[in-house]
């Protein structure tokens, strides 16, 4: 049976351009991959035809001798080897596929031919601080250590003793990866010699025993800006673990927890503080002095008659913005007190007190008024 034209199994013209043809390629490779076309008996047959054909056209000097000679350009010595692109018949269909591989995955990391210096990045490291509500309120200045690894100065972060240099590993050509060929795929796996690295290291430093990194302690100074919450992330550039073999440092992410206070409670930017109020103070009205976050002190007016659960604003009171923006506000909630371990003469005051203000108290009046409707309904 005749072999189609390489340009009609692509579904391109004769004059298509390099990128046409890796275009094409792909688009060919996902429609007509057997795994897919189950139900097509020579889904096979023509996965293989394409990448028998792209082999040809992907290769300037295959395509060009296509171009003039067609098919005959591959047999009977007119361009090599007699059995078809790249003398295998078949084509060289796993080549074909590994490099539509490495233009997708950027071919892992390294290139072909190796000799790539493949020094990795340092981990980025997380350190969890606790600060107070004041803290917060103010900002400060801190100074924590951290646990990471650093640059080893006995063979300045290369890994190798004596100012020796690492090789490019054999196995892999420094790639990192090494190719096989398993049907129509070429797999890549990371090289068991340098594990990926791409080098290999003969005398290892006896500091850091090839790494280029040790474990060290480190002291920072961190800037914690006013407004921070819990939840809060600050990132230290650069301040994470040295790379391996010389690689660049990963980074520090500070996360900020704010305790919980004794006498405040944060939403947002605004503060609530529960106060408690006498009876006396609440029924007739008057002054109390509350806290405020910055340590000072605020007067605040009763109105006579509050109940518990009223609450009173204190503008600009509360909690600065973090990242611009006027501070929160603060709420004084009233907590009416009533009083325990009365004396007889108490009592009997309050006894007095309440007879005389049975139409003093409209939400009983409201409540109770509700209660003997129900009950009457009831018994209706």
């Amino acid at each position: 049976m005749a072999k189609r034209d390489y340009y009609e199994v692509m579904g391109l013209s004769k004059g298509a351009s390099a990128d046409e043809i890796k275009k094409a390629y792909r688009t060919k490779v996902k429609e007509l991959h057997p795994d897919r076309n189950s139900d097509n008996p020579n889904a096979e047959a023509q996965f293989k035809e394409v990448g028998e054909a792209y082999d040809v056209l992907k290769d300037a000097d295959k395509k060009a001798a296509y171009d003039r000679y067609g098919h005959a350009a591959f047999e009977g010595g007119m361009g090599g080897g007699g059995r078809g692109p790249g003398g295998m018949g078949g084509g060289d269909f796993g080549s074909a596929f590994s490099d539509i591989f490495d233009d997708l995955f950027g071919n892992m990391g390294g290139a072909r031919g190796g000799g790539q210096n493949r020094a990795q990045r340092g981990n980025d490291l997380r350190y969890n601080l606790r600060v107070t509500l004041e803290e917060a309120f103010a900002g400060l200045q801190k100074t924590i250590t951290v646990p990471t690894s650093v640059g080893c100065g006995s063979c300045n972060g290369t890994g190798a003793e004596g100012g020796s240099e690492p090789q490019t590993c054999p196995t892999c050509s420094g790639m990192g990866k090494v190719r096989a060929q398993q049907g129509f795929f070429t797999v890549e796996r990371t090289c068991p010699t340098c594990n990926g690295m791409g080098q290999t290291i003969k005398d290892p430093c006896q500091t850091c025993h090839g790494a280029g990194r040790v474990e060290k302690e480190k002291s920072l100074s961190v800037n914690i800006p006013a407004g921070v919450e819990t939840g809060t992330r600050i990132r230290l550039a650069g301040e994470g673990e040295a790379g391996m073999r010389g690689g660049p440092t990963g980074d520090l992410y500070i996360f900020i927890e704010v305790r919980e206070h004794d006498l405040f409670e944060r939403e947002g930017n605004h503060l609530f503080c529960r106060v408690p109020v006498s009876m006396a103070t609440a029924a007739m009205g008057g002054d109390i002095e509350v806290p405020t976050i910055d340590g000072g002190r605020s007067r605040v007016k009763i109105p006579a008659g509050s109940q518990s659960g009223r609450q009173m604003r204190l503008r600009a009171k509360g909690m600065p913005a973090l990242r611009g923006g006027g501070p929160g506000d603060m709420f004084i909630e009233m907590a009416v007190e009533t009083p325990v371990n009365l004396t007889s003469r108490q009592k009997e005051l309050l006894r007095e007190f309440e007879e005389l203000s049975a139409e003093n108290n409209p939400q009983s009046s409201s409540f109770f008024n509700s209660v003997k409707s129900f009950w009457e309904s009831m018994k209706g």
